[in-house]
């Protein structure tokens, strides 16, 4: 398998007069997992809408290669992104199956609900992936927090994308959830480059090739072994962080 590969040059982001990301340069190979930390507020989710050209950057955004900065329709062919949940309506009457077909459909002028064998079978390949074929007439309103997070998940794998970018996929599913959802997770990333962002980032270590370590700016980008110390991440956390038997915990408020 080649190297799949995310790079970035001189990466700034600004909202108004405040910087949130200035003169950054990194880069992953995968395919791998990468898990992504910091406290609230510190810049994970404005750094993935940077790689996936949802916001105004400067600097270079390159995927295996090409040149994706600010260009959304391009990069999001090559990247599967899964958005926090931050408490949405899902009341409105739409299945399983629609929101995973919403994928294909969006990209469409005008969009059309009709779809060719190809793309049927992709659509399919996806629910059953993730486990979700099986209710997938059900309303997404009926599910549990894990069987949402597992639907939208299939929906960043429709078009198989080298690249998958999931924001805080643990948000609000519950701890036998959280478990299935983590096993999937780390079975992607053995084909996929695989980036996390997690409040609750000692679930992914066994797994993990990289740590990134983001407040204001990326703080520190290595393996596990050389990131995930007490005095680091004490920097980061502050009182949020403390030793249990020689193992580092962070505990940052954020509730399920």
């Amino acid at each position: 398998m080649s190297a799949l590969t995310l790079e970035v040059r001189g990466l700034r982001v600004s909202y108004g007069d405040e910087e949130i990301f200035s003169n950054e340069e990194f880069r992953l190979e995968g395919p791998g997992l990468v898990v992504v930390m910091g406290p609230n507020g510190a810049g994970k989710t404005t750094l993935f809408k940077a790689l996936l050209g949802l916001i105004t950057v400067k600097g270079k955004v390159l995927i295996n290669g090409e040149d994706v900065t600010g260009r959304p329709e391009r990069a999001g062919k090559l990247i599967g992104y899964v958005p926090q949940w931050k408490g949405e309506d899902y009341g409105f009457p739409v299945s399983v199956r629609e929101i995973v077909e919403s994928a294909i459909a969006l990209r469409r002028r005008p969009p059309r609900l009709s779809f060719p064998k190809d793309e049927r079978e992709r659509i399919e390949s996806a629910l059953r992936r993730m486990g979700v074929d099986d209710i997938a007439g059900k309303p997404l309103s009926e599910l549990s927090g894990g069987q949402r997070q597992r639907v939208f998940i299939a929906r960043a794998l429709v078009w198989d994308p080298s690249i998958l970018i999931m924001d805080e996929p643990l948000t609000a599913v519950d701890p036998m959830g959280r478990v299935d959802l983590v096993r999937m997770i780390k079975e992607m990333s053995s084909s996929k480059l695989v980036m996390v962002s997690s409040h609750d980032p000692s679930m992914f270590l066994d797994r993990a090739k990289l740590i990134m370590v983001v407040n204001r700016g990326i703080v520190a980008l290595g393996p596990p072994d050389q990131v995930i110390k007490e005095e680091l991440l004490s920097k980061v956390y502050g009182r949020s962080v403390f030793i249990v038997e020689k193992c580092v915990h962070v505990v940052d408020g954020y509730a399920i």
